[in-house]
């Protein structure tokens, strides 16, 4: 670890008569926040140009952000100024578990979480058999069987306070979670509903952006109408909020009031 092959550690010993203690000098130094040596960076220039010669293959677009991704960390272009940023928020709570989670729902491990919702005034502990991680909206959240009401369940990393491996067995599933999200904007997703037809008057100026980027995969724009088949949850609704008196609910009723009374509390406000 003290070699500049290694992590070049400042790695000082301290003697306590026949015992030898090892320490960081530097009580800041993690080897975490080391750059890459240049073993490290000649496998990952490797791997990129792997990645670039599936650019063109369908079904690999996601491969072009990842490679924007390396490049831009890797400073391979030898620009002295950063040139472009990602929207992630390094701030965001309860990132640290996003490798755990990651490595423990790869190799099938049961996990007993301790979580506190935004509205609970205590912690729950659930035994989850963890199958998918999702990012939406700069959170990530976990998707999995909770053992108590056997049924799917997200949790929102940010909420998560700590994760035990659970002596409970593993419960597997059949679920495609590419499907599981298609009739869903965001990730909230009643099992028990259905997909409903919405119907959106759009105001002139923001559909050249709508139609730029879809809010779903069964959007369809006529005239200055937008029509979506989804099932309806907070998000989509977050959603149309967020685009202000650019967008009127017009179908289906029950999402019009739901809108409606989420703008009257707003009112109420100012």
């Amino acid at each position: 670890m003290k070699s500049q092959a290694g992590y070049d550690a400042p790695i000082e010993s301290l003697k306590a008569g026949r015992k030898v203690f090892y320490r960081y000098s530097d009580k800041e130094f993690s080897i975490l926040k080391q750059p890459l040596n240049p073993a490290e960076r000649e496998v990952l220039v490797e791997a990129l140009e792997t990645l670039s010669r599936m650019n063109n293959l369908p079904g690999f677009d996601w491969v072009n952000t990842i490679q924007t991704k390396l490049n831009s960390g890797l400073n391979l272009s030898n620009q002295e100024n950063q040139i472009i940023s990602f929207e992630d928020n390094e701030f965001l709570k309860g990132l640290e578990f996003l490798n755990p989670l990651y490595q423990f729902t790869s190799n099938s491990q049961c996990l007993d979480i301790t979580y506190k919702g935004f509205s609970s005034v205590r912690e729950s502990l659930f035994t989850i058999s963890p199958y998918y991680l999702k990012q939406y909206n700069n959170r990530w959240f976990l998707f999995g069987h909770n053992h108590k009401v056997e049924k799917i369940q997200n949790l929102a990393l940010d909420r998560i306070v700590e994760i035990k491996i659970s002596k409970s067995n593993f419960e597997n599933s059949s679920i495609d979670f590419n499907e599981y999200f298609e009739d869903i904007i965001g990730v909230s997703n009643d099992l028990s509903s259905d997909p409903v037809k919405v119907k959106i008057q759009l105001s002139e100026n923001i559909i050249p952006y709508i139609t730029s980027k879809p809010l779903h995969g069964s959007q369809l724009i006529k005239e200055n109408i937008l029509y979506l088949e989804v099932k309806l949850n907070y998000e989509l609704e977050s959603l149309i909020l967020s685009y202000g008196d650019n967008m009127q609910v017009l179908e289906p009723i029950e999402l019009v009031h739901s809108i409606k009374e989420r703008v009257e509390q707003l009112n109420s406000f100012y």
